[in-house]
């Protein structure tokens, strides 16, 4: 990215001061001004040092954890926006899901994923009926068993709701207010970030559903 007058106005207005160290938070001695850095530098550093958290995340990154590594008043979307740019022929991609950012392979490559056993283990082991159950559940938030069960027409097995839960993919939501209040299920964040959605509203309309045959079950 050039560093035009628009952008060099982005370092414009930062506190100089040296930060004030703290035992409670190790992160005070990192640099985040860059001072002693050209603009462009500057600007290449911080992108860098967004990849390397996105790199070590395993879940979705929120912006204000972003800011605390680039300067005071940086825009971390732009940040986001010359990263993604800059990734572009690459085989993964940057992807917004569940309020955060996460790195995400590239769908094109996924055959390769799954041809390469080792990392196909690490991989979701979803059926279709799993895939249903997760639809259902995601539109009908917070839902019970006895929920599903009207639903699909037949009682749904604690094993894959504890085998959904396991994955993280489901959580347990409020009781019921009925007698016995019975346990509610409800969908994660790394449900979100499984089928890479932002969040619940972005979840396929009655229409896609249709196409996706999963309709008439969730």
């Amino acid at each position: 990215m050039s560093m035009d007058s628009e952008s060099g106005n982005r370092f414009r207005g930062s506190d100089m001061r040296p930060e004030r160290k703290s035992k409670d938070r190790p992160e005070a001695e990192l640099d985040r001004e860059l001072l002693d850095l050209p603009p462009e530098l500057r600007w290449r550093e911080w992108m860098r040092r967004i990849e390397a958290v996105l790199f070590a995340s395993a879940s979705p990154v929120p912006r204000e954890d972003l800011a605390r590594i680039v300067g005071q008043g940086t825009s971390v979307d732009l940040l986001l926006e010359d990263l993604a740019a800059d990734l572009e022929g690459r085989a993964f991609e940057i992807a917004m899901v569940a309020g955060g950012w996460m790195f995400r392979t590239r769908p094109v490559y996924a055959p390769a994923i799954r041809a390469a056993a080792d990392v196909g283990d690490q991989l979701l082991d979803l059926n279709e009926f799993d895939v249903a159950i997760l639809a259902a559940i995601a539109y009908h938030q917070p839902i019970t068993r006895d929920g599903l069960k009207d639903i699909f027409g037949k009682e749904i097995s604690r094993d894959l709701i504890g085998r959904l839960h396991a994955q993280g993919l489901i959580g347990t939501g409020p009781r019921a207010p009925r007698r016995g209040a019975p346990y509610t299920f409800v969908t994660t964040d790394a449900f979100l970030a499984a089928f890479g959605l932002e969040s619940l509203r972005d979840l396929p309309d009655a229409e896609q559903l249709n196409d996706a045959g999963l309709a008439a079950r969730a």
